[in-house]
């Protein structure tokens, strides 16, 4: 289990951001010096935008949105621009958004058109009267909402083409699926100078994807969830066994009612999907600001800034 060193944050930050990428195979011979570059600066450029909004004294879930957002802008990510295929050559959106202090939620799935899928989720949370939108109705909610559009094609990558295409030839050889690179997933968690707690998520879910499935991402307590009394959670991972463990409420119960630290309760809920047969990564920030990630993958795109702290960026299972 890889965890966040202690030695990165100061013990009491005014206010801090965790962001993730996405977890799974990520291995130094398998990335060129360029992409590698061109990644950390994307992981940098999102903690950017979330801490300006924090230091500034904004609030988390303003902060969570931003992080959020400037990963699905980035074709490096599979969410929003760069998301992948599924098995019918198609394009399918979710993200959740969701804040401590009254939990409130919003989340959106099976989504098409709405260029950055958070925007529409915090749009459903600050409408109030539901949660959960998907499909045909989220892109409906996005248009009445007066959200920024985009052909399918702007979400589509070369990369995530010849992903497609490798699960096609695997589907017609008869031979098992592999993980392509990564469990692909953005996400954020942020507390503000204020106390308050919020997390963030979006995904374009896994290639080859049918039957408008949903994975954990848009699943308040599954891949998403912030409790001031508690803590603010974002997963990437396996997504059914994250469903099935109830992953991100399971580490807020832990934290709350057993008095765990954010990262004792990240990593026994991550050994307990591990044991389901679950791979992935989940990053916490605790009701005092402590941050915590744990992935027991090869590596995880991961970053964390703080008040009074040098913003960190990290990639690989041994930094």
């Amino acid at each position: 289990m890889t965890t966040l060193p202690a030695s990165h944050m100061p013990p009491t930050p005014e206010w801090t951001l965790v962001i993730h990428g996405g977890a799974g195979t990520i291995l130094r011979p398998d990335l060129s010096p360029e992409r590698e570059e061109r990644t950390r600066a994307a992981l940098a450029r999102a903690l950017a935008d979330g801490s300006a909004i924090l230091e500034s004294g904004g609030g988390a879930l303003d902060a969570v949105q931003a992080a959020v957002q400037a990963l699905e802008n980035d074709p490096a990510f599979n969410a929003g621009h760069g998301a992948v295929f599924t098995a019918e050559g198609t394009i399918e959106l979710d993200s959740a958004i969701m804040e401590g202090t009254q939990r409130r939620a919003g989340a959106v799935c099976g989504v098409t058109r709405t260029r950055s899928p958070v925007s529409l989720a915090r749009k459903v949370l600050d409408d109030g009267r539901y949660v959960l939108l998907a499909s045909a109705g989220a892109d409906r909610f996005s248009l009445e909402r007066g959200l920024e559009q985009a052909e399918p094609d702007y979400f589509a990558t070369d990369r995530a083409r010849a992903q497609l295409a490798r699960w096609h030839e695997r589907e017609a050889a008869g031979l098992p699926h592999i993980n392509d690179e990564k469990h692909g997933t953005v996400g954020a968690v942020a507390r503000d100078k204020s106390g308050a707690l919020a997390a963030a998520t979006s995904t374009g879910g896994h290639t080859g994807k049918r039957f408008g499935r949903v994975g954990d991402s848009p699943l308040i307590g599954a891949g998403t969830y912030a409790d001031d009394r508690a803590c603010a959670v974002s997963a990437t991972g396996a997504g059914e066994f994250y469903i099935r463990e109830g992953l991100a409420h399971e580490i807020a119960a832990r934290m709350r009612f057993l008095g765990e630290s954010a990262q004792e309760a990240a990593d026994a809920v991550q050994a307990e999907t591990l044991a389901l047969g679950g791979t992935g990564g989940v990053i916490v920030v605790g009701a005092d600001g402590t941050p915590a990630w744990s992935f027991n993958t090869e590596g995880m795109y991961r970053g964390v800034a703080a008040a009074g702290a040098e913003p960190v960026v990290a990639m690989y299972g041994d930094e």
